[in-house]
């Protein structure tokens, strides 16, 4: 059988001649009771680690399962079928809300395919690496870090068969130990890195296109999961660099909106302003979006950046009271939040600002100083995205957390750990009896997945959350298009009036 990109199978047969199979398990999957909302992404990951292999004289068999049309894409066997024919090294690229579903497949993979490589790869495992490969045998090896120089070398020794004691950035076995292999350096000049492998895929089938323009981050929010991964070292892009990706993308695709996914592109006000200008004086025609901190943007920023297409900008305020700020360590203040964010609003046609609750160390009283925040700027047309506090295991706030206190919910689960496998209703979730083995297995492993934990149900989050469903930002029931929950990464805008901030834009580009 072959497969597709959409996961259909035809009936011919082959030898998989290529080098590594490389899965793609990263997804946006919301399951609700009469519908499923799901958007495909851009894997620019997998596709930067599929181009150097490929760069380095081996073949990569790309597989992409965000593509899948199974009516039932979370049980194993439809994953299991998804990469049937596939080479004898096949690597697995997940985060952590499908850590534990990528973990039973690599179970199964190695039942059915006991000489297969079983490699897992992607920001899933971070922090638990060594533990995963204790506890489970099937998973042969586990990557941390950046794949280009590490990634090439990891399969030039599976092929030759090779010692892996000096291939940089992952953990394996040696006669049953677990070692982990030193690191290599970061790669500090992104701009020479070759493109993703975009000729893997069809632009034309994802959901706007997402770009890289850093990586890493240098704040040390202790709820952050992201910034851990790089050390806490941000490297940039140029601006020329990125702008003749958005041109090869224009040219290639059937989509002028861009979505930089990186926490860092706004490193500063004269970085923003640089991009901006550079993006005008290109002639590309295009409409852009990116993530911001209200502490590295000013007003001649945001003009030049709305006049050069930018018509959304998203901030990560995260709380309205400024005790919790400064426990959280968001470098910023409230007023300068409020400062921004006012001045976003009257710039940008669309501004949403990401909230978090439940910490574990906020009170009551500090929380309502958040709920009225949010309905202040709420009041400003800016969208207000709240989420629920995930404890993900390379975060400071988990480790410092009195993990008696974490508890799991059959009935709810926070935003960014959704796997799929659950029926949403509202805040609520209910999971189905054959994906019940699923919570059995976290629950079995909670400290491999902390994410999916509350901190106090009874006295810290239900009290919130009660409080969030009056004040409209939760529904009791399913209400689609008025839901301001999630969407962290969506590369779709959202208008509240599209003829306003149509002809806003078309001003602002004079």
């Amino acid at each position: 059988m072959v497969p597709a990109q959409d996961g259909c199978f035809t009936e011919e047969v082959r030898v998989n001649t290529s080098t590594i199979t490389l899965l793609n398990l990263n997804m946006l999957y919301l399951k609700y009771f009469d519908k499923v909302d799901r958007e495909q992404h851009i894997p620019l990951g997998p596709l930067y680690l599929t181009r150097a292999i490929e760069d380095a004289g081996y073949s990569v068999d790309f597989r992409d399962y965000q593509l899948n049309t199974f009516e039932d894409p979370f049980s194993i066997d439809s994953c299991i079928e998804f990469l049937a024919d596939s080479a004898a090294i096949i690597g697995i690229s997940v985060m952590a809300n499908l850590l534990p579903f990528a973990l039973l497949l690599g179970r199964e993979l190695k039942l059915r395919f006991p000489d297969k490589t079983i490699v897992l790869g992607g920001v899933g495992a971070k922090s638990v690496e060594a533990e995963i490969l204790r506890r489970f045998p099937e998973i042969d090896i586990v990557t941390y870090g950046e794949g280009e120089v590490a990634g090439p070398m990891l399969v030039d020794h599976l092929v030759r068969g090779r010692d892996l004691s000096d291939c940089p950035n992952i953990f394996y076995r040696d006669n049953g130990h677990v070692v982990k292999n030193e690191s290599c350096s970061r790669i500090k000049n992104l701009s020479g890195i070759p493109y993703p492998a975009y000729e893997k895929i069809d632009l034309s089938r994802y959901s706007g296109v997402g770009m890289i323009t850093s990586r890493g981050c240098p704040f040390r929010c202790t709820f952050c999961s992201v910034a851990p991964v790089w050390n806490f070292e941000p490297y940039l892009r140029s601006s020329e660099d990125i702008i003749a990706e958005m041109r090869y993308l224009l040219e290639r695709g059937k989509t002028d909106l861009f979505l930089f996914q990186d926490e860092y592109f706004l490193s500063s006000p004269e970085r923003a302003k640089d991009f901006s200008r550079k993006l005008l004086a290109s002639g590309l025609n295009v409409r852009w979006k990116a993530f911001g901190r209200v502490n590295l943007i000013d007003r001649e920023a945001m003009e030049l950046m709305a006049k050069s297409g930018c018509v959304e900008i998203r901030y990560g305020i995260e709380s309205g009271c400024e005790e919790i700020l400064n426990r959280t360590v968001k470098g910023f203040n409230l007023e300068k939040a409020i400062e921004i964010v006012s001045e976003s609003s009257q710039v940008f046609p669309s501004v949403d600002a990401f909230f978090i609750w439940g910490f574990p160390f906020e009170t009551m009283e500090q929380f309502y100083q958040t709920v009225f925040l949010m309905n202040s700027f709420r009041m400003m047309g800016v969208r207000v995205l709240p989420s629920l506090l995930c404890y993900l295991p390379q975060t400071r706030i988990y480790q410092d957390v009195d993990k008696e206190k974490l508890e799991f919910s059959y009935e709810m689960i926070p935003e960014y750990m959704l796997t799929g496998h659950e029926t949403c209703n509202g805040f609520g979730v209910r999971i189905e009896s054959k994906y019940r083995h699923i919570y059995d297995f976290i629950l079995e492993h909670r400290d491999l997945f902390p994410g999916f934990f509350h901190y106090d149900i009874e006295g810290n989050i239900k009290p919130k959350l009660d409080v969030l469903t009056e004040f409209g930002f939760y529904r009791s029931t399913v209400q689609y298009e008025s839901s301001e929950s999630c969407g962290a990464h969506s590369p779709q805008v959202r208008f509240s009036d599209r003829s306003t901030t149509t002809r806003l834009h078309a001003q602002q580009r004079k």
